[in-house]
Protein backbone atom coordinates (compact mmCIF):
# COMPACT_ATOMS: atom_id res chain seq x y z
CA UNK A 1 0.00 0.00 0.00
CA UNK A 2 2.86 2.27 0.51
CA UNK A 3 4.31 2.30 -2.70
CA UNK A 4 1.07 2.81 -4.01
CA UNK A 5 0.78 6.20 -1.97
CA UNK A 6 4.24 6.82 -3.22
CA UNK A 7 3.58 6.67 -6.40
CA UNK A 8 0.42 8.64 -6.31
CA UNK A 9 2.03 11.24 -4.30
CA UNK A 10 4.69 11.40 -6.99
CA UNK A 11 2.08 11.80 -9.47
CA UNK A 12 0.37 14.74 -7.24
CA UNK A 13 4.47 16.16 -7.81
CA UNK A 14 4.12 15.91 -11.62
CA UNK A 15 1.35 17.25 -11.99
CA UNK A 16 3.05 20.30 -11.03
CA UNK A 17 5.68 19.85 -12.87
CA UNK A 18 3.95 18.96 -16.28
CA UNK A 19 0.90 18.43 -18.42
CA UNK A 20 -1.41 15.82 -16.76
CA UNK A 21 -1.17 12.39 -18.32
CA UNK A 22 -4.90 12.39 -18.84
CA UNK A 23 -5.33 15.68 -20.05
CA UNK A 24 -2.37 15.11 -22.75
CA UNK A 25 -4.29 12.10 -23.99
CA UNK A 26 -7.48 14.17 -24.08
CA UNK A 27 -5.87 16.77 -26.29
CA UNK A 28 -4.02 14.41 -28.37
CA UNK A 29 -7.82 13.57 -29.50
CA UNK A 30 -9.57 16.58 -28.82
CA UNK A 31 -7.54 19.02 -30.94
CA UNK A 32 -5.07 19.22 -34.08
CA UNK A 33 -1.16 20.11 -33.63
CA UNK A 34 -0.08 23.59 -33.22
CA UNK A 35 1.72 24.97 -36.67
CA UNK A 36 4.12 27.48 -35.24
CA UNK A 37 7.67 27.13 -34.41
CA UNK A 38 9.78 25.90 -31.90
CA UNK A 39 10.48 29.15 -29.53
CA UNK A 40 13.61 29.98 -28.87
CA UNK A 41 14.08 28.59 -25.44
CA UNK A 42 12.31 25.19 -24.17
CA UNK A 43 8.85 26.03 -23.70
CA UNK A 44 5.59 24.53 -24.58
CA UNK A 45 4.34 25.33 -27.99
CA UNK A 46 0.60 25.40 -26.97
CA UNK A 47 -0.13 29.12 -26.01
CA UNK A 48 -2.99 28.30 -23.33
CA UNK A 49 -0.14 25.37 -21.54
CA UNK A 50 2.76 27.90 -21.60
CA UNK A 51 0.01 30.45 -19.80
CA UNK A 52 -0.51 28.04 -17.36
CA UNK A 53 2.77 26.87 -16.54
CA UNK A 54 3.84 30.29 -16.17
CA UNK A 55 0.99 31.20 -13.44
CA UNK A 56 2.15 27.75 -11.82
CA UNK A 57 5.65 28.95 -11.82
CA UNK A 58 4.42 32.37 -10.17
CA UNK A 59 2.01 30.81 -7.69
CA UNK A 60 5.04 28.12 -6.58
CA UNK A 61 7.22 30.93 -6.67
CA UNK A 62 5.00 32.93 -4.13
CA UNK A 63 3.91 30.12 -1.92
CA UNK A 64 7.70 28.84 -1.44
CA UNK A 65 8.51 32.90 -0.35
CA UNK A 66 11.52 32.49 -2.66
CA UNK A 67 14.13 35.20 -1.39
CA UNK A 68 16.15 37.57 -3.47
CA UNK A 69 19.28 35.98 -3.35
CA UNK A 70 17.37 32.28 -4.07
CA UNK A 71 16.51 33.84 -7.61
CA UNK A 72 19.21 31.68 -9.56
CA UNK A 73 18.34 28.40 -7.77
CA UNK A 74 14.65 29.19 -8.20
CA UNK A 75 14.90 29.80 -12.30
CA UNK A 76 16.40 26.23 -12.19
CA UNK A 77 13.41 25.16 -11.04
CA UNK A 78 11.06 27.33 -13.23
CA UNK A 79 13.08 26.30 -15.95
CA UNK A 80 12.79 22.91 -15.49
CA UNK A 81 9.14 23.24 -15.41
CA UNK A 82 9.28 24.74 -18.74
CA UNK A 83 10.96 22.02 -19.89
CA UNK A 84 9.14 19.17 -18.67
CA UNK A 85 5.96 20.88 -19.95
CA UNK A 86 7.72 21.08 -23.46
CA UNK A 87 8.91 17.59 -23.55
CA UNK A 88 4.87 16.98 -23.05
CA UNK A 89 4.09 19.67 -25.57
CA UNK A 90 6.01 17.91 -27.92
CA UNK A 91 5.09 14.22 -27.17
CA UNK A 92 1.46 15.19 -27.45
CA UNK A 93 2.11 16.89 -30.96
CA UNK A 94 3.65 13.75 -32.14
CA UNK A 95 1.01 11.85 -30.78
CA UNK A 96 -1.85 14.51 -32.59
CA UNK A 97 -0.18 14.43 -36.00
CA UNK A 98 -0.06 9.84 -35.93
CA UNK A 99 -3.99 10.64 -35.36
CA UNK A 100 -6.42 8.27 -33.00
CA UNK A 101 -7.68 6.40 -35.97
CA UNK A 102 -4.51 5.34 -37.27
CA UNK A 103 -3.30 4.17 -33.78
CA UNK A 104 -3.63 0.38 -32.68
CA UNK A 105 -4.13 -0.98 -29.16
CA UNK A 106 0.17 -1.63 -29.16
CA UNK A 107 0.36 1.69 -30.41
CA UNK A 108 -1.61 3.54 -27.88
CA UNK A 109 0.20 1.05 -24.87
CA UNK A 110 2.77 2.61 -26.47
CA UNK A 111 2.09 5.97 -25.86
CA UNK A 112 1.04 5.75 -22.80
CA UNK A 113 4.65 4.20 -21.84
CA UNK A 114 6.32 7.31 -23.49
CA UNK A 115 4.38 9.84 -21.56
CA UNK A 116 4.70 7.76 -18.38
CA UNK A 117 8.59 7.94 -18.87
CA UNK A 118 8.12 12.04 -19.97
CA UNK A 119 6.88 12.27 -16.30
CA UNK A 120 8.93 10.05 -14.81
CA UNK A 121 12.05 11.94 -16.64
CA UNK A 122 10.57 15.16 -15.83
CA UNK A 123 10.09 14.75 -12.00
CA UNK A 124 14.18 13.71 -11.90
CA UNK A 125 14.71 16.79 -13.25
CA UNK A 126 12.31 18.99 -11.15
CA UNK A 127 13.43 16.83 -7.94
CA UNK A 128 17.37 17.95 -8.89
CA UNK A 129 16.39 21.47 -9.75
CA UNK A 130 14.12 21.72 -6.80
CA UNK A 131 16.90 19.72 -3.92
CA UNK A 132 19.31 22.82 -5.17
CA UNK A 133 17.13 25.50 -3.67
CA UNK A 134 15.30 23.32 -0.87
CA UNK A 135 19.16 23.06 0.53
CA UNK A 136 19.60 26.55 0.07
CA UNK A 137 16.34 27.49 2.28
CA UNK A 138 15.99 29.06 5.55
CA UNK A 139 14.34 26.20 8.55
CA UNK A 140 10.89 28.43 7.98
CA UNK A 141 10.64 28.50 4.20
CA UNK A 142 11.63 24.17 4.57
CA UNK A 143 8.66 23.62 6.99
CA UNK A 144 6.64 25.92 4.39
CA UNK A 145 7.73 23.86 1.77
CA UNK A 146 6.93 21.33 3.13
CA UNK A 147 3.22 22.14 3.88
CA UNK A 148 3.00 22.99 0.23
CA UNK A 149 4.17 20.11 -0.73
CA UNK A 150 2.41 18.16 1.61
CA UNK A 151 -0.90 19.93 0.57
CA UNK A 152 -0.37 19.26 -3.07
CA UNK A 153 0.13 15.40 -2.16
CA UNK A 154 -3.04 14.50 -0.36
CA UNK A 155 -5.46 15.72 -3.72
CA UNK A 156 -5.53 12.61 -5.27
CA UNK A 157 -5.45 10.73 -1.59
CA UNK A 158 -8.47 12.33 -0.50
CA UNK A 159 -10.85 9.96 1.36
CA UNK A 160 -8.04 7.45 1.50
CA UNK A 161 -7.37 8.27 5.21
CA UNK A 162 -3.42 6.89 4.58
CA UNK A 163 -1.23 9.92 4.47
CA UNK A 164 2.12 7.94 5.42
CA UNK A 165 4.05 6.61 2.48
Amino acid sequence: MSVTVSFARSLAITALVCTPLALAQAQTRATPAPTQAAPAKPTATNPNEEKGIEQRITQLHAELKIAPDQESKWNSVAQAMRDNAASMDKLITQHRQRGPTNMTAVDELDANQQFAQAHVDGLKSFTSAFKSLYDSMSDQQKKNADQVFAKMNRAPQQGAGNRNG
